[in-house]
């Protein structure tokens, strides 16, 4: 397999993830993806910036996540995200720190 069709997979097989995540699995909380995988769709998103941050294309946290989530973090939240038990924030935190660390 050449090069550029490898890419053009690759890109395919991620937007069909980001669609899962953002149109099929709304139900799925990004600390339950977190606490599981080690990342979530801010983690996505983070290395959708870090990617064009990496091409001079200049990007910030929050317009790489309104990308990647086809909306502001703030409307997600208020559509999609629900409270989290005290477990699973501590839980997140350790799975956070094993994975992201300080890059967040």
């Amino acid at each position: 397999m050449d090069d550029t069709t490898r890419t053009e997979l690759e890109a395919a097989a991620f937007r069909r993830l980001r669609q899962h995540l953002m149109e099929e699995r709304t139900d799925v909380q990004n600390i339950d993806m977190m606490n599981l995988a080690g990342f979530c769709r801010n983690c996505l998103s983070r290395w959708y910036q870090e990617a064009a941050n990496e091409r001079g294309i200049e990007m910030q946290k929050d317009e790489a996540r309104e990308i990647f989530y086809g909306m502001t973090m703030a409307e997600w939240k208020a559509n999609y995200q629900t409270e989290a038990a005290p477990g699973k924030q501590e839980a997140f935190q350790t799975a956070f720190d094993q994975n992201v660390g300080k890059k967040g």
